[in-house]
């Protein structure tokens, strides 16, 4: 069971992210858009709430860079497709109408590292800029985050830092890194051909703090 001073932190925590303006992004906590389910919002909200009090032992925060639109989008879990909420099951929710879940191709590589590493529930995934950055007249689309979302989205980083004060801080990307400075170990991210790169730094992470 979760400190029950943990739980009060986590919820301040997700009432400022759900009602936050990060730049030019989506707030999938609080926003609503192409083929969301009826309560999207509030499903994607108690997902990562769920998901952030399952993982109270965790002593791992991997940090990536935005929300993606086939993602954390949809699950309100960084690095989370609908297809990882399915095969983890109840209470965790869809929030789309699609007849086929999203499934995230960056997501499906980081989760497929840390199932081999037996570190699932080890691990808090989270992003930079924890709402989803998208192209102009192109909702369901990805794009890099500004510097101005970078600085916005960093205090809800740090904030978590504080909660689940992790033996182990990686950055995934440089995005990441180099915002979390000398606190963070830098890991490729696992898009644009950094799938190996990725696994090989993660797995050496991990070995590392043991």
């Amino acid at each position: 069971m979760a400190d029950p001073n943990k739980v009060v932190a986590v919820d301040a925590l997700l009432a400022d992210l759900s009602k936050a303006t990060i730049g030019i992004t989506f707030n999938q906590f609080r926003e609503v858009g192409p083929d969301d389910a009826p309560g999207a919002p509030a499903i994607r909200l108690a997902n990562l709430r769920h998901y952030l009090l399952e993982r109270d032992p965790a002593d791992v925060l991997a940090v990536g860079e935005a929300g993606g639109y086939q993602g954390m989008r949809w699950s309100g879990i960084a690095f989370t497709s609908e297809f990882d909420l399915l095969r983890w099951g109840d209470p965790y929710r869809r929030s789309s109408r699609r007849s086929r879940p999203w499934k995230e191709p960056s997501g499906t590589i980081v989760h497929g590292v840390l199932d081999e590493m037996g570190a699932e529930r080890r691990a808090i995934l989270w992003n930079t800029v924890p709402t989803h950055p998208f192209l102009s007249d192109q909702p369901l689309s990805n794009r890099r985050p500004t510097r101005v979302e970078v600085a916005a989205g960093l205090p809800f980083a740090e904030r978590l830092i504080d909660i689940v004060r992790p033996r182990l801080v990686v950055g995934v990307g440089r995005i990441a890194a180099d915002t979390l400075g000398s606190r963070a170990v830098y890991v490729r991210h696992p898009a644009q051909s950094g799938a190996t790169a990725f696994r090989a730094g993660m797995r050496a992470a991990l070995q590392r703090l043991g």
